[in-house]
């Protein structure tokens, strides 16, 4: 007989653990959750106050067997699975099926996989906490009233294999109404005028900014003749030379949302991806002689504090590196108003662990991402980066331009980390010669420039987990998951790392918004959260939650299945006939995006990838033309449309000139830095303006 059984969700989870705590402990893993409702039905008995009717999840038969067995042969039973709401979930449901007794003190939580933090939770194991689980279990409730009831009525209304949720369809919705708001876009004209200078060697430029102290919009091109008449030569006076210190302070660690947004940002990964990584950083990696260690602290959090543990360990690292000047000082972080706050940021176990010195144990995607977090953590706890900056007012005759200029003073924590933006632009140093006030600059050129507004962009994952977490809109175990439903179910589709809705998604989404409106409202759907928030604090009944919610959203699934009318979603002609029956083709929505297919199904099931011709001729054969196609995973790639008489391919786009220096062929490549032209044969390289 084992003295003790600890149950964890992951068989790598159980493997480190169990090297932690020793021969007393037998550290089994359930794979998840045992038990859940079923898949085939809702599996919630409305007149019953909403009761879950559980089962065991088919397959998981064995494994509940097996620690029935153990958990009989052990003194004690601790239950450890995640520190949240759904590990609470799966400890209960274990516990119930397991006959432990739920008071006792079996649920033993850590934040962190590492020796002491294993050691230090068994210390103080303690009871199943009823308000997690009920929160989790309305959240479950909850979906379920909605997805197999909303669902089923779009399969007989639209078409097999359709479904609706909370928090994806207001994903699909903010998806939609960007589109329409590009779309109703009407681009306003304006001019900027630029003078270009120099002084010492040093080119700079001044924008124009006022007539005689006023400012002055520049809509038309009349509005710059204008100013342009008005000036008088090509000297500019120096009016005032302005110089400060501008300080900028560090971000604070990551939580879920931001590290998915950082990720998307800077190492091009999608949500799933980002959490997949985590997942492996947090359950442990083999460290060589160190063995299996938890790498990073539980990666689903929306807090951004850290321990006192890791702040001392963090501040003594960058003592030791960098010197004192580039230590912080402590400040008390702003919480997002919805935020738990149940445990830490994601952040390393410790700073110790730098990436350099355990990079041989990582994939490279691991270590990547590993990266990111560990210089999150240690630039967080840095000193404020200074900037001189110097803003320089000129004129001539009344018209005024300004010149502005920065340089980075001192480095402080981006020394070792800069946030990304959406853009990818970094902010740079622009320099300015010393100007005094009254001294006279000459313009090489004074250049006015039309412009025109832009649309606002289309969401990339980045930019919509960040609107759905200021939105107040799910939680961060969701996110991942939500962007991934809604392009499996066809709802929307990724061109150019960009969503765009698909004519199916627009369909179920202006259905649902006839019928369910308070689905589509963010403020309910934000409220919703909130109130799943107070049923985990113990302020209010998950029942009352769900009977308030479902009186009159019943009212109006009666109303929907009445009134609803069918909707024929027609196939759109490709253009082009099929090569083995003659019918025409047509486009379709398959789990990987739009492909043609013969018309004639089921009779023809002939089916053809969408190909885009470039324009330029096969380096390889000479006959067919290069095509953009598409992966499985979505990757652009270019290849010969002869394939697979023809097995030329490229991940690089072709262009249609050959190398100048060897006749080779010459390829667009893009990087951080912008897209270049290069020959795949020789050193030959041009910047593309």
């Amino acid at each position: 007989m084992s003295d003790y059984l600890v149950i964890v969700e992951s068989p790598a989870k159980a493997k480190t653990i169990g090297k932690y705590l020793g021969k007393k402990y037998v550290v089994k893993a359930s794979m998840g959750h045992v038990i859940d409702l079923p898949k085939s039905q809702m599996g919630v008995d409305v007149e019953n106050d909403y009761s879950p009717k559980y089962i065991t999840i088919r397959g998981k038969g064995p494994i509940l067997k097996e620690l029935k067995q153990a958990a009989k042969k052990a003194k004690r039973v601790y239950l450890a699975a995640d520190p949240d709401r759904e590990g609470e979930a799966i400890a209960w449901h274990l516990a119930d099926s397991l006959n432990i007794d739920q008071d006792s003190k079996c649920r033993v939580v850590f934040n962190e996989i590492t020796k002491q933090a294993i050691k230090d939770s068994f210390k103080h194991p303690r009871e199943i906490n009823t308000n997690l689980v009920n929160a989790q279990q309305a959240r479950r409730v909850l979906d379920r009233l909605v997805g197999y009831n909303i669902s089923p009525l779009l399969w007989k209304k639209v078409k097999k294999g359709l479904s609706a949720g909370r928090v994806q369809s207001v994903a699909v919705k903010l998806i939609i109404d960007r589109e329409n708001e590009i779309l109703a876009f009407e681009p306003e004209e304006y001019w900027s005028i630029t003078a270009q200078l120099e002084k010492d060697g040093r080119a700079f430029e001044a924008k124009f900014v006022s007539v005689n102290g006023e400012k002055k919009q520049l809509t038309s091109e009349q509005d710059v003749n204008e100013v342009l008449e008005r000036i008088d030569g090509d000297v500019l006076t120096v009016d005032s030379v302005k110089k400060r210190e501008r300080k900028r302070n560090p971000v604070v660690p990551f939580t879920t949302s931001s590290l998915q947004q950082e990720a998307a940002r800077k190492l091009n990964y999608r949500a799933k991806k980002t959490m997949m990584l985590a997942q492996q950083l947090y359950e442990g990696i083999a460290l060589g002689k160190q063995g299996t260690t938890g790498l990073i602290t539980y990666m689903r959090t929306d807090s951004t504090r850290i321990s006192d543990t890791a702040k001392n360990e963090t501040y003594d690292y960058i003592l030791d590196q960098f010197g004192e000047e580039y230590a912080g000082t402590e400040k008390k972080q702003k919480q997002s108003s919805n935020s738990q706050d149940a445990h830490e940021a994601v952040r390393p176990t410790s700073v110790k662990h730098d990436p350099k010195s355990i990079k041989q144990y990582l994939s490279r995607d691991q270590y990547r991402l590993y990266k990111l977090i560990w210089e999150r953590l240690v630039a967080s706890q840095m000193a404020p980066a200074v900037m001189d900056t110097m803003a320089v007012d000129m004129s001539n005759n009344g018209v005024q331009f300004r010149a502005n200029g920065s340089k980075l003073k001192f480095a402080g924590f981006m020394k070792v980390y800069i946030e990304g933006t959406d853009d990818g632009k970094e902010e740079k140093d622009k320099l300015l010669p010393d100007l005094e006030e009254g001294e006279e600059t000459k313009a090489e050129i004074i250049e006015p420039n039309q412009h025109f507004t832009q649309p606002p962009p289309r969401f990339t994952e980045a930019r919509l987990v960040k609107t759905l977490e200021e939105l107040g809109i799910g939680r961060p175990s969701t996110y991942a998951p939500t962007l991934d439903t809604i392009q499996r179910r066809g709802y929307v589709a990724l061109e150019d790392k960009r969503f765009v809705p698909t004519e199916l998604g627009t369909i179920v989404l202006e259905l649902i918004e006839e019928f369910f409106p308070e689905i589509l409202n963010v403020e309910f759907t934000a409220t919703m959260e909130s109130n799943l928030d107070s049923i985990e604090d113990g302020e209010e009944s998950w029942v009352k939650i769900i009977d308030e919610f479902y009186g009159g959203f019943e009212k109006r699934l009666r109303t929907a299945e009445e009134e609803m009318k069918e909707v024929e979603i027609k196939d759109e002609p490709a253009g082009e006939d099929c090569e083995k029956c003659g019918n025409a083709m047509v486009y379709k929505m398959g789990r990987y995006g739009k492909f043609m297919a013969c018309s004639n199904f089921p009779e023809c099931r002939n089916t053809k990838a969408i190909v885009k011709d470039i324009g330029v001729s096969c380096p390889t054969c000479k006959e067919g033309n290069v095509v953009e196609r598409k992966s499985k995973k979505k990757r652009i790639f270019y290849g010969c449309d002869r394939y697979p008489e023809c097995e030329f391919i490229s991940w690089d786009k072709p262009i249609s000139r050959p190398c100048p220096k060897c006749e080779g062929l010459l390829v667009e490549k893009k990087s951080k830095k912008g897209v270049h032209v290069q020959c795949t044969e020789c050193d030959y390289k041009e910047d593309v303006n």
